[in-house]
């Protein structure tokens, strides 16, 4: 057993030393200490890349705060009320206009609903650019793959909740993807629904899952993406494995404690980070209708289909990949075809870390064609997105094939490029 693993915190004789010292004879509270903070060894040369996954660990806490709150107020009843007005939507408009502060809460869970995706985000192209799931850190991605499915099926269901027009009408079209699943596929939606149409018991479900399941899913999986993480050590610009060079102390020569060196960093990044949130939510709330869409601030109505449905906007990249696909293919109908290729849109990160052949993991050293198939990549990706929001044209729904095509290349011709790559030798020691 490593030396952190047993050492125990010594009192230095005050009442606060004691009581540590209590503690730690009772509960590995140094060793969780020193293997995650104090004596974590993180790569020295991090950049501005790598104050994502704090954020998004600090996104977590928000959501989960600001939802304890907006729990205590809101009520998951898709019944009319006296005003003719459902029940769930007076209750977020009660939370608005009456609860103290109620307003400022519900903007910080709706603002972080979108700061958790720009994080997310942000913190795989990142991976994607170091090359973090190469090996040995495929279990840290798959990990971190996991969280993301988990985080959109959080965010699916919350925006359901507020129970406005695009909640109902955007639930009714993803939950009506599932009928089009052969022979298991009306039985299931119904199942998910909890009814044959969208009704309350689809609206208690949908709560359930958002306040208890899934986010329980979430820690748990977050807390394995850690623990997985510091097991093999951090991923660097340079995609040097820092363990491999050590001095005689057993100490990573190209490595720091993560703690102060990289907690006082990521402060920093935080305190940027909250500057620009209590911007949004202080003045644009809505985000010009991205964050919160217009058309929810009117209560569900069934007999009313707003003109255009479509996603939040973290979701239209995927949304564009099921409209893309318009043929009838192998017995099979465009709209099984369109949930097939959303799905595998997402799933195909799982194997990224085999996908990959190059000889080095960082961008930095990699050669042309992976910088402009990984271009060419989030090019498609912000045009999907783009094109999620708008109503379908036939020029539209063409320029979404191709970027489809594109985007599935991408992974699908990964093994071939990677590996005639012309990629330069990686360095002994991390360059900074």
């Amino acid at each position: 057993m490593a030396a952190a693993n047993v050492e125990k915190y010594k009192s230095d004789g005050t009442v606060a030393g004691g009581l540590l010292e209590w503690v730690d004879a009772r509960f590995p509270l140094m060793s969780l200490w020193n293997d995650h903070l104090a004596k974590y060894y993180a790569p020295k040369n991090f950049n501005f890349w790598y104050f994502f996954g704090s954020l998004a660990l600090m996104v977590l806490v928000i959501q989960i705060v600001t939802g304890i709150f907006l729990v205590m107020h809101y009520k998951p009843d898709a019944s009319l009320n006296s005003s003719g007005v459902p029940v769930a939507f007076a209750s977020v408009e009660y939370i608005m206009r009456d609860v103290p502060w109620g307003w400022l809460i519900r903007y910080m869970h709706s603002t972080g609903a979108s700061a958790f995706f720009i994080v997310v985000y942000m913190h795989m192209f990142r991976g994607m650019l170091y090359g973090s799931y190469r090996k040995p850190r495929e279990l840290v991605w798959i990990f971190g793959v996991m969280i993301f499915l988990a985080l959109m099926g959080e965010a699916f269901m919350g925006y359901l909740l507020p129970w406005g027009q695009m909640s109902y009408w955007g639930a009714q079209v993803i939950l009506s993807l599932f009928s089009a699943i052969p022979l298991i596929g009306n039985d299931l939606a119904t199942f998910i629904r909890g009814d044959f149409v969208i009704s309350d018991a689809t609206l208690n479900r949908m709560f359930s899952f958002h306040v208890i399941a899934v986010p329980l899913v979430l820690v748990g999986l977050v807390a394995a993406h850690i623990m997985a993480l510091h097991e093999v050590g951090s991923n660097n610009p340079d995609g040097v494995e820092i363990k491999k060079k050590k001095g005689p102390d057993g100490i990573p020569l190209d490595g720091i404690p993560f703690h102060p060196y990289y907690t006082v960093k990521d402060i920093v990044g935080i305190v940027v980070f909250l500057m620009a949130f209590s911007i949004i939510v202080f003045f644009m709330p809505e985000g010009g209708g991205y964050f919160l869409e217009f058309n929810n601030f009117l209560p569900a109505d069934p007999l009313v289909t707003p003109p255009h449905i479509a996603p939040v906007w973290y979701f239209t990249p995927y949304y564009s990949i099921l409209r893309a696909n318009t043929v009838n293919f192998f017995w099979i109908d465009a709209k099984l075809w369109g949930v097939i290729f959303m799905g595998l849109g997402v799933m195909v990160f799982f194997f990224l870390p085999w996908l990959d052949r190059s000889p080095v993991k960082s961008i930095r050293y990699r050669g042309p064609l992976y910088k402009g198939a990984l271009a060419i990549f989030v090019v498609s990706f912000f045009i999907l997105g783009y094109l999620g929001m708008l109503a379908p044209t036939p020029g539209r729904t063409f320029v979404s094939q191709i970027c489809t095509i594109l985007y599935f290349a991408f992974f699908l011709l990964m093994p071939i490029y990677s590996s005639l790559d012309k990629c330069k030798a990686e360095p002994e020691r991390v360059t900074g």
